[in-house]
Parts: C-alpha cells; structure tokens; sequence
C-alpha cells in the first residue's frame, strides 16, 4: 500500500490528450506500440511476458477521484467513485500501473462485479462484453508533481524523469467508467 502525499503538495491533474493530437515523434519509441494499441492491454503484456503475469491489487475502495478523472467521467466534483489502483507483473516485475475510477451510477446490475476482481484482469472482464464501448484513447506525459505520478511511481525504487500513460473511458450497458494505465520503466524492452 502507498502512502498518500500530504495534501496540497501535488497537483491532481495531468495533460490528457487525445491520442491524434500527439505527434508521434514526441511519444518514445520504445512505448509507443504500447499507447497506440487499441486492444486489451492484458492480453498484450500475456503475449510479451516470457514468465508468469499477474494482477497485484495496490488499493480499493471509496474515494474522491483526480479533477480530471471527475470530468472525463462527467462527474460532480464532490462525487465518489470505486477507485481499484493495481500492478500488472511479468515475473513479480510491474510493469503497467492501472487506476480504475468507476461512478457508483456504474455499479448495478451485472457491472457490480467490478467492485469483487480481486487480483483477476479488468480487462478479461471488459473486452469479454461484445457491447462494450470506448472512447478515444488518451495519451500524457505525467511528471512529478502530479497525483498519479506519486501513485504509479510508488513502488519503483529509481523514480523516471517521466512516466508515460493512457486512459479510456469504457462503457458497459451504457455506464461508464474510466482506466488509465501508466507503462512503468520495465515495459520498455517489451514492446
């Protein structure tokens, strides 16, 4: 579990954009087929992972997401959501941190399963949906200073200048919810 960062000292917000708006001379190489990829990523990562893949749950619970979460999610400021912070391993090594903002108006009928993943893929349960919905990718460049760059970073023991991520709001029946997935260092060698 990380610890969270005293308040006032980190802005909450990072520069999302949508993919298209990103040259593709700006995003680095080595990730780049990593935040292009429209699929599931824990598919990708099953496919590139020479050893044994798993799903670590960092936390869960009820809380106030980022600014930017609120309104990509078309949320009131003071609303809470689900949020499920996990690491995605390749042989006990993360690679992809993933923070799920899921609105409580999401949670009913089959979609209050989300909230009982445990260490089981999001993603096996979302792209198994054939009326599933996505919304255009969104890429960002997130630097210290920024709320997820302390939640992504936390368990790294050489922190980057910069981690790189991309975020999705889904729809499932019509709810949404919101992934964002932070490819951390390690990734780097396998695209």
């Amino acid at each position: 579990m990380s610890m969270s960062p005293a308040p006032g000292s980190i802005r909450r917000a990072s520069q999302w954009a949508v993919h298209t708006r990103w040259l593709r001379s700006r995003l680095p190489c080595a990730l780049r087929p990593w935040l292009l990829d429209a699929g599931s990523l824990t598919d990708r990562i099953r496919q590139r992972c020479e050893g044994c893949f798993r799903v670590q749950v960092v936390s869960e619970g009820w809380q106030r997401p980022y600014r930017d979460e609120v309104q990509a999610l078309s949320l009131r400021p003071t609303t809470l959501g689900w949020v499920r912070q996990v690491q995605l391993l390749c042989d006990e090594i993360p690679w992809v941190f993933a923070r799920t903002v899921i609105p409580i108006r999401t949670l009913s009928g089959a979609q209050r399963r989300l909230i009982r993943l445990g260490e089981r893929p999001l993603g096996a349960f979302l792209f198994a949906d054939p009326a599933l919905q996505r919304a255009a990718v969104e890429l960002a460049r997130i630097t210290p200073g920024h709320a997820l760059y302390a939640a992504a970073s936390g368990g790294l023991g050489i922190r980057p200048e910069a981690l790189w991520g991309r975020r999705s709001v889904f729809r499932l029946g019509g709810k949404p919810l919101l992934v964002t997935e932070v490819f951390l260092p390690a990734i780097e060698g396998a695209a």
